[in-house]
C-alpha cells in the first residue's frame, strides 16, 4: 500500500483458548498478558516505553485458536517494532513477581463481561453450537483464574508459543525483500514445539436461560452453517446480508422499525477453520421479549423462502463500500490477511472479492437457501424469565 505513510502487522501464534486445560479455562488469556510484561533486555516498563517511542499503536488478545498481536506504526519504524515483538514471542521475561498483576487484569475482564450481557450471551451460544473446546471462551471463570499458577503459565508458553502454524501478515508502505530478510533474521532461532492434538466433545443439546435481574432481555439464536472456506460461503453471506446488513435489512426494518420491539438486532456469520454457524441477537425489554423471539424465528424461516433483486443490489453496494474502506487501513488489511491465510491457506485480493460479490444473483442465493434453510436452532436468553420456545423450533 505505497500511498500510505504507515505499516501494520498481525501476528498469530497457535496458543489459543482451545488448548486450556479443562480444569483451567482462561490460562491462554492469562499467559497472553504475562508475555507482554517485559521481553529480551526490556523489563515491563521499558517494553512499553520502547513501543511508545516507536509510535506503535498496538493490541493483543486471545481467540479460541490463537494468541493475537497487532501493531501499526510509521513505515520507517516497522523493523524496530518487529524486533521488539520477536523478543516478546521468543524471549518474554514472564516475571513471577507480576503474576498477581496479570491475575487482576483477568479478573477485571471477567467483571467487564458480567456487565456486557450481549457478549456473555454470544459466548453461551458458541458453546452450545461447537464441540468443546472449539466453543470455549478465552476469559475462563473467577475460580479457574484464581487457580492458575506461575508454573501453568510457563508450561502454556513453552507448549504453544511456537512458529509451527504461526502467521505473520504485514501491510502498508513496505519494502518486501527487506522485510523478508528482517523477519528471517529475527525469528530464525525460534524453535517449534510438538504439534498439539485436540479431543472434541459434542456440544450440549437444547436451549439455555441465564438468569439476570434486569428489565432487559437478551435473546440469541444459533444454527449450523458453513465455514469461510466453503465454496458456497458467499451465497450464505449474501443471504445474511439481506437479513441483517444495514438499516434497510429485514431484521432492522421488521423487528425494530415496523414493530418497535428492540433496540439492537442483527445476524452474523461466525466461522472456525472447519465449521461455521449463524448467530442472531436481539436486545429488548422483558415485556416484549417473547414477541421479539417469535418474530426473529419467523424472519429466519422466511429467509429460507428466498430474497429479491432489490435487496441484493443494495447489499452489493454496501459490501463493495466496506471493501474500499478496508483498503484505506493497513491495520485492517493485515488483520484480514492473517485470518484468510489461517482459514483458506491463501489470500483473496480485493478485485477477486469484488468479482465474487458481482457474481452473486438472486437465483444462486435462493438455490442455496432452498437446500440449506435455517434450522436446528438453539436458543439462549439472558434476563429475568425464560421464554417459550415453539416445539417446531426444537
Amino acid at each position: 500500500m505505497p500511498w500510505l505513510e504507515s505499516a501494520a502487522f498481525t501476528l498469530l501464534t497457535p496458543a489459543g483458548a482451545q488448548h486450556d486445560p479443562n480444569e483451567l479455562p482462561g490460562l491462554a488469556n492469562f499467559t497472553c498478558d504475562m508475555v507482554q510484561r517485559g521481553a529480551g533486555s526490556f523489563n515491563s516498563r521499558q517494553l512499553v516505553e520502547a513501543l511508545d517511542r516507536l509510535g506503535v499503536v498496538r493490541s493483543a488478545g486471545v481467540s479460541n485458536a490463537h494468541a493475537r498481536f497487532g501493531a501499526a506504526m510509521p513505515k520507517e519504524q516497522l523493523a524496530g517494532a518487529l524486533t521488539v515483538y520477536a523478543d516478546l514471542l521468543q524471549r518474554p521475561l514472564l516475571p513471577e513477581d507480576q503474576l498477581e498483576d496479570s491475575r487482576m487484569v483477568c479478573y477485571q475482564e471477567l467483571h467487564a463481561m458480567e456487565d456486557d450481557l450481549a457478549h456473555k450471551l454470544m459466548q453461551a451460544l458458541r458453546k452450545r453450537q461447537y464441540p468443546a473446546p472449539l466453543g470455549r471462551s478465552a476469559q475462563g471463570t473467577m475460580e479457574s483464574v484464581a487457580a492458575i499458577s506461575y508454573e501453568d503459565v510457563c508450561r502454556h508458553f513453552q507448549n504453544y508459543f511456537s512458529p509451527r502454524s504461526s502467521i505473520l501478515s504485514v501491510a502498508g508502505n513496505i519494502d518486501w525483500s527487506h522485510l523478508v530478510d528482517t523477519v528471517g533474521n529475527l525469528f530464525k532461532t525460534w524453535e517449534a514445539s510438538q504439534a498439539p492434538t485436540l479431543s472434541l466433545v459434542p456440544p450440549p443439546d437444547g436451549h439455555e436461560h441465564i438468569h439476570h435481574e434486569s428489565n432487559q432481555t437478551h435473546i440469541g439464536i444459533v444454527f449450523p452453517s458453513i465455514p469461510y472456506a466453503h465454496k458456497d460461503y458467499f451465497q450464505l453471506r449474501g443471504a445474511l446480508g439481506v437479513l441483517s446488513d444495514g438499516m434497510s435489512s429485514r431484521l432492522f426494518t421488521e423487528v425494530r422499525e415496523n414493530r418497535g420491539l428492540c433496540y439492537t438486532v442483527y445476524a452474523t456469520c461466525h466461522t472456525l477453520k472447519d465449521q461455521g454457524c449463524v448467530l442472531t441477537y436481539a436486545g429488548t425489554t422483558s415485556e416484549r421479549a417473547q414477541e421479539t423471539l417469535d418474530v426473529l424465528i419467523a424472519e429466519l424461516h422466511r429467509l429460507g423462502d428466498g430474497i429479491e433483486k432489490h435487496e441484493l443490489d443494495r447489499l452489493k453496494a454496501r459490501i463493495k463500500s466496506a471493501l474500499i474502506m478496508q483498503q484505506e487501513s493497513c491495520a485492517s488489511r493485515s488483520g484480514t490477511m492473517a485470518s484468510e491465510w489461517y482459514l483458506l491457506g491463501q489470500l483473496r485480493e480485493a478485485d477477486e472479492l469484488r468479482q465474487i460479490i458481482d457474481a452473486l444473483t438472486c437465483e444462486s442465493i435462493n438455490d442455496y437457501l432452498s437446500n440449506n434453510r435455517p434450522s436446528q436452532f438453539k436458543i439462549a436468553t439472558v434476563g429475568k424469565q425464560a421464554l417459550e420456545v415453539n416445539d417446531a423450533v426444537s
